[in-house]
């Protein structure tokens, strides 16, 4: 093809207005990167002012692909010293502000240099990297037609040329993830920002290069929830009150509230975090990355990929979320992986959880093990009542070879690991006792160990959670459960004695599956998670009168051992109730002393970090 070239848009002041061929202008473009070389710098500087073309100045677009293009057959000419402006003016050009026919181009010239010299394969990629984000300018457009379209454009190039340079460069994935990963936005970094960029992560790792980088990918997306999730403050936003147990924090009953269709979901959440999140940004953050990340386990289990990625998220959950202090949300990653396939991840997740509470060596991670295993058996609705029953058995013969190799009395402090499996012990069965009862062959296994255990002279049921232990003493009497029953103390929600074997990092209170209090997260958590309100409600009606049907009975109907989630019309509730009632009891989940009146969140309050213990907030 041929082109006009103009002499003022060129900067070639010696030429008038003529027709060049293409051909001739990539003679003219490699003549420039010679002359340069050799101390004419003119037409190189004119070619300069194509690529960035002074301020005020239209580009002229035909003529930047075709240079461009002359360029890409050129590199040979290229030297990283002498044309350093040009090739830092050309990778520093962001492709979402460019049409179609520039990102081809510049992509062309992308794989060309790369692949031309190692000097340039790490500049190519940080020019990829560059474009996993758009500019702020264009922020305010990724929602729009326009911008959606534009998005789709440049990541489909962006990916396709890591492809590309891949095959041709075999080391480059490895510098591609150390990139990634250092350039890995901070947790600070505007929402839509930190979204697109996890959004990349996430394309590589399904991609054709993810063999290569998924793994540093997934471990370094997890490591991102912990920091936003770590950063979520916890104290100073729930206003608590002391005179309730963590089985009377009654809020599975809630859904999130609906107005007769005036609100769709979206103005709804704003509506809801702005009000009790005290517009805490980081957890809406998290909240959006929980979700971007289920969606990617979706795509995985119909791609049939779900235990390799599995397999990376575990080992990433027993580096850094088992070892985090009180994880509040990130855990829900797990939780989710496992609710898709139950009898392979689930049972994965709780074997892993199991073996390090019997054999790592750290006291504190064998009782963050343990009680993640408790709350996981509690909660997950999509287990059957034999998997939950063999880990509970499991437990209980722990508990018992630890009582028959110890001697003496109460010791909180010497005997931590010992409480904390009675107390994961207890919790599950506050939860799944009746379902498991209710099999004479569960309830004779249960029944050979729990009295011995209970009354041995290390005393689990002193040292325990006071709330934990009167309610496991009430299910016990209502289930016909031979347990001692008059030990004690009503109405404590912790003692001295368990908060010494729960130590410093008061793990005698962690519950790391309590209720998900990010709303988006929630609605993908919800269908498959067990509330006290539906155990509970059986248990009341039992105190009145033996006989009825268990709320719990639906919950639990894949005895048999079917690994498959069951609809349950007691986990998804109306979404009629009123935002205000909602919040006053919101307000009323932590069990930690009370510091402050009930009233209004003040303004300032950060988004609480953990449930210490409540196990049945929203």
């Amino acid at each position: 093809m041929g082109m006009e070239l103009h002499a003022e848009k060129a900067g070639c002041a010696e030429m008038e207005i003529a027709e060049i061929t293409d051909s001739d202008l990539f003679k003219l473009v490699r003549h420039a990167l010679k002359s340069a070389i050799q101390g004419d710098p003119d037409q190189y500087e004119q070619l300069l002012r194509v690529m960035h073309p002074d301020e005020g100045v239209i580009p002229d677009v035909a003529l930047l692909v075709t240079c461009l293009k002359a360029l890409s057959g050129s590199v040979s000419c290229l030297d990283i010293v002498h044309h350093k402006s040009l090739i830092a003016s050309i990778l520093q050009m962001s492709m979402w502000n460019c049409g179609t026919d520039v990102m081809d181009a510049l992509m062309e010239f992308n794989i060309s240099l790369a692949t031309s010299s190692g000097q340039y394969v790490d500049l190519c990629l940080e020019m990829l990297v560059s474009n996993f984000m758009p500019p702020d300018s264009f922020i305010s457009l990724l929602n729009q037609p326009h911008g959606i379209l534009r998005k789709g454009q440049v990541i489909d190039r962006v990916h396709s040329t890591l492809t590309y340079i891949a095959k041709l460069v075999p080391l480059s994935p490895l510098r591609l993830e150390r990139m990634i990963t250092e350039r890995m936005p901070h947790i600070f970094t505007k929402e839509p920002l930190i979204l697109i960029y996890v959004e990349n992560m996430l394309k590589l790792e399904s991609g054709a290069i993810g063999d290569l980088v998924g793994r540093t990918m997934l471990v370094a997306i997890m490591d991102k929830l912990i920091d936003l999730d770590v950063d979520i403050a916890w104290d100073d936003i729930l206003q608590e009150d002391f005179t309730k147990g963590i089985f009377d924090m009654e809020l599975g009953d809630l859904e999130w509230p609906m107005d007769d269709g005036q609100q769709n979901g979206d103005e709804l959440q704003i509506s809801w975090m702005e009000r009790y999140f005290s517009g805490n940004l980081n957890a809406q953050k998290l909240d959006s990355l929980i979700v971007l990340t289920f969606e990617h386990l979706n795509f995985c289990k119909e791609s049939g990929r779900l235990s390799q990625v599995f397999h990376t998220l575990l080992q990433s959950f027993q580096q850094t979320v088992l070892m985090a202090y009180k994880s509040k949300f990130s855990q829900f990653v797990l939780f989710y992986a496992c609710s898709l396939d139950p009898e392979n991840c689930g049972r994965r997740f709780a074997d892993t959880l199991f073996h390090k509470f019997k054999s790592s060596k750290y006291p504190e991670w064998r009782m963050s093990a343990v009680a993640y295993l408790a709350s996981y058996l509690a909660r997950a609705k999509f287990l059957p009542i034999s998997f939950v029953a063999e880990y509970v058995e499991s437990l209980l013969e722990w508990c018992s070879t630890y009582c028959s190799n110890q001697g003496g009395s109460i010791n909180p402090k010497a005997h931590k690991e010992f409480y904390a499996g009675c107390q994961a012990m207890m919790y599950v069965l506050c939860f799944r006792m009746r379902s498991m009862l209710a099999i004479p062959r569960i309830r004779s296994r249960i029944s050979k160990h729990i009295e011995d255990i209970l009354r041995h002279p290390l005393s689990p049921l002193l040292v325990c959670l006071p709330s934990i232990v009167e309610e496991f003493l009430r299910l016990a009497k209502v289930t016909h459960l031979d347990v001692p029953v008059n030990i004690v103390s009503s109405n404590l929600l912790e003692s001295e004695l368990s908060m010494a074997f729960g130590g410093r990092e008061r793990l005698d209170t962690f519950f790391p599956f309590d209720p998900c209090l990010l709303m988006k997260s929630d609605r993908f958590i919800r269908p498959n998670f067990v509330y006290w309100s539906m155990v509970r409600s059986s248990y009341d009606n039992d105190d009145d009168d033996d006989e009825g049907t268990s709320d719990e009975d639906d919950i639990e109907i894949c005895t048999a051992g079917n690994w498959i989630n069951i609809p349950n019309d007691g986990a998804a509730r109306s979404y009629d109730q009123d935002l205000d009632e909602f919040g006053n009891k919101m307000s009323k989940m932590s069990i930690t002393p009370k510091v402050a009146q009930w009233g209004e969140l003040q303004s300032g309050m950060r988004m609480p970090s953990s449930l210490l213990p409540c196990p049945d907030s929203l």
